[in-house]
């Protein structure tokens, strides 16, 4: 019989609990706390993501009920939903958001020699927004429209890994262009967007420090054909032309020669054109990069299915900010347990697993072995049958 530690506690091993202490001492967050601390607060809202909890009644309810269990989890301070409304309301969610950044850092560094479907030397990333509705009456700070509230996720993707890499939280009114905005060029880097980020402003000050971008193209754009390349047509590259703006403004926004590559999707049977500043990779690889940016929505709707960030327990800006970044912590925590244990199944197979042997004592290996499930008739030959005709 296995007696050492429950699940719970060997998930909460792979947190890095230095800086844990760093980012909630930057923040003041146990500043005149008595009982609660941070951390208690975190591993309530991790075993909230973890189990698929739907209220801050059903997290108490739940933890009480494993009370004998909860010292052995790391959890000291008493379980409340009046305590955790209060902590998620006050306490600053940028903790958390660095406590993720941190995560990041570690599961980017485990997933750096991951592969995706295209081959290349340099680092790639995607850039893609998600809007998550909520009430107007119960977020009246998250603006969107006349009857309905929402915020934006805009997220920065590392392609090796599904990693995201930066994410900033706004309400739903923003642009996508926020995220252009913020970010802080990687020189070498390839940038894949979507029409959303076209702004030739921004575009050429990503030219400037020598960042590439593939952003798929207007059919309203202005532009003269410098020159053309020969395509393979049986790819589905239509034509691979060098052009320059030509529009009054666009001509002096980007004074400096693009690259544009139309292609032919039979799948959706839809002809694409992307604009590009990189002229050394194939016609074609700059299509397939393109293709990748469906990473990202994938992401997006991993996160909505398997974690809480739709149906949130607290009203304010705080405490929806906190859940959200606790989210997220939740997904890359699991990212890097994949990885450092070799575990052969998806994310959503091993959240699955967590979420129903978490206050279980077996080694945490044991329980997210693959294992294969075998006909299990002819095992008892002798076995009587219950009608015998």
């Amino acid at each position: 019989m296995y007696a050492g530690r429950i699940v719970f506690a060997q998930v909460m091993e792979f947190l890095p609990r230095l800086a844990f202490a760093r980012c909630v001492a930057r923040h003041h967050g146990n500043r005149r706390v008595r009982s609660f601390s941070c951390y208690d607060q975190y591993l309530c809202m991790a075993f909230a993501q973890l189990t698929y909890r739907e209220s801050l009644r059903d997290i108490e309810m739940c933890l009480r009920a494993m009370s004998p269990k909860l010292y052995h989890a790391g959890l000291r301070g008493k379980v409340s939903r009046t305590t955790l409304a209060d902590a998620n309301e006050r306490r600053n969610w940028r903790i958390y958001e660095d406590l993720a950044q941190a995560l990041i850092r570690r599961a980017r560094q485990l997933y750096m020699g991951e592969s995706f479907s295209v081959q290349l030397d340099q680092v790639a990333y995607v850039l893609d927004t998600t809007t998550i509705d909520l009430c107007r009456t119960l977020f009246p700070w998250a603006r969107f429209q006349r009857r309905k509230s929402g915020i934006k996720l805009h997220t920065q993707m590392d392609l090796r890994g599904s990693i995201p890499c930066v994410i900033c939280i706004t309400d739903a009114k923003s642009y996508d262009l926020v995220l252009l905005d913020q970010l802080v060029p990687e020189p070498g880097a390839i940038y894949i967007m979507d029409r959303g980020y076209m702004d030739f402003r921004r575009l050429y000050r990503l030219t400037r420090n020598l960042v590439h971008f593939v952003i798929r193209a207007r059919k309203v754009h202005d532009y003269t054909r410098v020159s053309s390349q020969p395509v393979d047509r049986s790819t589905g590259v239509r034509s691979d032309q060098t052009i320059r703006m030509r529009g009054l403004q666009t001509s002096q926004l980007y004074p400096d020669q693009l690259r544009r590559v139309s292609y032919f999707d039979a799948d959706t049977q839809r002809r694409l054109a992307f604009l590009t500043n990189n002229f050394d990779l194939s016609a074609l690889t700059v299509a397939k990069l393109y293709k990748c940016r469906w990473q990202v929505e994938l992401f997006f709707k991993w996160i909505k299915q398997y974690l809480r960030i739709k149906a949130f327990f607290g009203t304010s800006e705080n405490a929806v900010k906190t859940q959200i970044w606790i989210a997220i912590s939740v997904y890359v925590l699991v990212a890097i347990i994949k990885k450092e244990l070799r575990i052969d199944r998806s994310l959503g197979e091993i959240l699955q697993i967590l979420s129903i042997t978490l206050f279980e004592k077996v080694p945490m290996e044991q329980a997210l072995m693959e294992t294969n499930l075998k006909d299990n008739e002819g095992r008892f030959p002798k076995q009587l049958t219950l009608l015998d005709f």
